[in-house]
């Protein structure tokens, strides 16, 4: 992709000097503040990686809601995320997250059927269960590593519904965060970062592929069978298909769910917060709406044009990168009125968390029914939240979290 003229797109494209492809960005900077200097122009911003690859920046609600939802006029097919930047996503027009409609339309009509409000509420009493039992130390009066905690919880949820054994999720759990944060030293293994995520990516298809070989012959009402069960174009997925999906369903659970709750915890323990949200039950709807919006767990989201399109007066070409930044969006102040408040009681809030038109997360009902769950246990439990130590964050451009957070507290 060459570098871009200003004098092509007939109006101003702006340099951005910050590099936003930086996973310590994220971790150690504050990318807010660059967001809101690129919000504050009258166009998007080129972002140039290197000779041959660039992306436009798209940091307005607006526009994100609109390329979002446009998917004949920015793919899905060719990647997601800024690490496949300039390459095409192997996986594309096989798994669910990277294949645009209608194909995918049909693809995730079972599982948007297995994942709806009604399924997923049939599974409340297994998530509470779970969920109680996650945090059930924090009670024991020493120092709780909430950030650890949280990281782990989705994947009891997902592996329970996806039928994995339990023995397998703190390896499953780990392996799916360094798919998303390899750039961070405390998930690398010994050697470079591209070795530990093709161990990472290597390992959890092998994985997948024993299991969906098994899983043919004794299929069940997990979700594993439910892929294997799903027909489009007048077949069933492919042992490959249904192992790529796999993964992107674990990966989707796992990217999402930890970080609203982290965040909350990091970031407010010692406000008025919990207090105020354990004092009144009925907010649990709202706050866990905030908590996502505030959070904006998936920091970016690739997509290319497929044709020459204006965006914010600025003309894409066809082939152009385009990211998303949902943290942008959602703090986006002529959407979210005093946008960098965290409100409780906010309504409405049509955050971006889960993204928005034929892409939105088809996970969204266990995420939103596992969070309202873990907050209602732990305030019904807990009290006099403290912290006892710095929280961390998780480097990576793609995810938005901390993934230590030392805290203490004491039972009702």
């Amino acid at each position: 992709m060459p570098l871009h003229d200003a004098t092509l797109s007939g109006c101003p494209v702006h340099a951005v000097d910050t590099d936003l492809v930086d996973p310590r960005l994220y971790s150690d900077g504050n990318a807010h503040e660059v967001w809101r200097e690129l919000q504050a122009q009258d166009g998007l911003s080129w972002h140039q990686v290197d000779d041959q690859r660039g992306f436009w920046s798209v940091v307005h609600f607006a526009e994100t809601d609109y390329v979002l939802r446009n998917t004949t006029l920015f793919t899905s097919e060719r990647g997601t995320m800024l690490e496949l930047l300039g390459m095409d996503d192997p996986a594309g027009g096989q798994q669910l997250a990277v294949t645009d409609p209608p194909r995918h339309t049909i693809m995730q009509a079972r599982l948007k059927k297995a994942l709806a409000v009604k399924a997923v509420d049939r599974q409340r009493e297994m998530i509470r269960e779970l969920v109680s039992e996650l945090i059930e130390p924090i009670g024991d009066g020493g120092v709780f590593d909430w950030g650890q905690a949280m990281l782990v919880m989705p994947m009891s949820v997902t592996g329970t519904m996806m039928g994995l054994p339990p023995e397998d999720w703190p390896w499953l759990s780990r392996l799916t965060t360094i798919c998303i944060a390899a750039d961070d030293p405390e998930y690398q293994d010994e050697g470079s970062r591209s070795a530990t995520l093709e161990m990472a990516h290597r390992e959890l298809f092998a994985y997948f592929q024993d299991l969906v070989r098994f899983r043919r012959d004794n299929v069940g009402d997990d979700l594993i069978s439910t892929l294997i069960k799903t027909r489009f174009d007048g077949r069933h997925m492919s042992p490959g298909e249904i192992v790529s999906n796999c993964y992107s369903l674990l990966l989707g659970a796992n990217v999402t769910t930890p970080h609203a709750p982290t965040f909350v915890m990091a970031e407010f323990i010692d406000s008025d917060v919990l207090p105020q949200w354990a004092a009144d039950p009925e907010v649990g709807t709202t706050a866990v709406e905030e908590a996502l919006r505030w959070a904006s767990p998936v920091n970016h989201m690739l997509r290319y044009a497929t044709e020459d399109v204006v965006v914010r007066g600025t003309t894409i070409a066809a082939g152009d990168a385009v990211v998303v930044w949902i943290g942008a969006a959602n703090r986006d102040e002529t959407e979210f009125p005093d946008a960098r408040t965290f409100d409780i009681r906010r309504k409405p809030n049509k955050h971006l968390a889960f993204g928005i038109g034929p892409h939105y997360c088809v996970g969204h009902s266990v995420a939103r029914i596992t969070l309202r769950t873990l907050f209602e246990e732990l305030l019904a439990r807990y009290k006099d939240f403290e912290s006892a130590g710095t929280p961390e964050r998780l480097i990576s451009n793609f995810v938005s979290g901390y993934k230590h957070v030392p805290i203490t507290a004491k039972r009702r």
